[in-house]
C-alpha cells in the first residue's frame, strides 16, 4: 500500500503491474468495502500478470485513505477515479467495480474519455436507496480484511445522510458505445438479478451480461473470484 496524492485527495492504493504499462485497470470496491478485500486483491493480482498496471484504491475518508467520512461522497468517489487516471498518464483505463464500485464504473466510464471498458458486478443504475431509520446519522459495520469470512471482530462506519442525498446526474448509460460487462448474482438479495437485468437492458451495445451463482460478498467464495477474473479476460480480449 502506498498513498498518492492527487490533485484533491491523499488516497491509499494498491498497485500491481508496470506503471508505464499501455493498459491500466482500475478495481473499484463497493460501498465502504476496502481494496485489501480478497476479491479485489485477487483481480489485481490476475490483471497485473495479464500485462495491465493494476490498481485498487479506498475511496477517500475510508480505511486507509487519510480523513474522515465526510470526505465519502459518490461525487469524490467519482472525482478520485478521474484524478487517478489522470496522475498515471490518462493511459487506456478499463474499469471494473463491485456493487456500488460498478456503479461508479458505469458513471466515471461514461464521463472519462480515457476509460476503455466498463465492468458491473452486482451493481445497478442510479442513486442508492436511502434506508428508513430515525437515527442522527447512518451507522454500518465492514467485515475486517481479507474479507474471505465474516468476522466477529468489524470496522464501524458512520455516514451523514446527506451521503444519500445524491445529485448525481444518472445519464448516458443507453448511448455510451463503450464495451460493457454485467454481472447478476444469483443468490444476491440487495442487489437482485432483477435489477441488474434492468440495468443491462437500459444500457447501450456492446454488452454483455453474466450470471454467477453467487450472494451479493462473492469475496467469501474463492471460485467466483476466480471466474470473475477468467469471464473478465474474456471480455476484454
Amino acid at each position: 500500500m502506498e498513498i498518492i496524492k492527487t490533485d484533491s485527495f491523499e488516497l491509499a492504493v494498491n498497485i500491481l503491474g508496470d506503471e508505464n504499462a499501455e493498459r491500466f485497470i482500475f478495481c473499484l470496491p463497493g460501498r465502504l468495502d476496502t481494496k485489501d478485500y480478497a476479491s479485489m486483491q485477487s483481480h489485481i493480482e490476475f490483471f497485473a500478470s495479464k500485462g495491465f498496471c493494476a490498481v485498487s484504491f479506498d475511496p477517500p475518508g475510508t480505511w486507509e485513505s487519510p480523513g474522515d467520512t465526510s470526505l465519502y461522497s459518490q461525487k469524490n468517489y467519482l472525482q478520485a477515479i478521474d484524478e487517478l487516471i489522470a496522475y498515471f498518464g490518462n493511459k487506456p483505463t478499463v474499469l471494473l467495480g463491485h456493487s456500488r464500485g460498478g456503479t461508479m464504473a458505469m458513471l466515471a466510464g461514461i464521463r472519462n474519455a480515457y476509460v476503455s471498458h466498463i465492468i458491473s458486478i452486482m451493481s445497478n443504475w442510479g442513486p442508492s436507496d436511502k434506508p428508513e431509520s430515525t437515527d442522527l446519522s447512518y451507522v454500518t459495520h465492514r467485515d475486517l480484511p481479507p474479507g474471505t469470512s465474516r468476522t466477529i471482530e468489524r470496522k464501524r462506519f458512520e455516514l451523514d445522510w446527506s451521503y444519500f442525498d445524491d445529485t448525481t446526474e444518472y445519464i448516458g448509460l443507453d448511448t455510451c458505445s463503450k464495451p460493457k460487462l454485467f454481472f447478476a448474482g444469483t443468490q444476491d438479495v440487495l442487489v437482485t438479478p432483477e435489477s441488474v437485468k434492468n440495468t443491462f437492458d437500459i444500457a447501450a451495445e456492446p454488452k454483455l451480461f453474466y450470471e454467477l451463482e453467487s450472494e451479493h460478498d462473492y469475496r467469501l467464495q474463492p471460485a467466483i473470484i476466480k471466474e470473475v477474473n477468467e469471464v473478465v479476460l474474456q471480455f476484454l480480449n
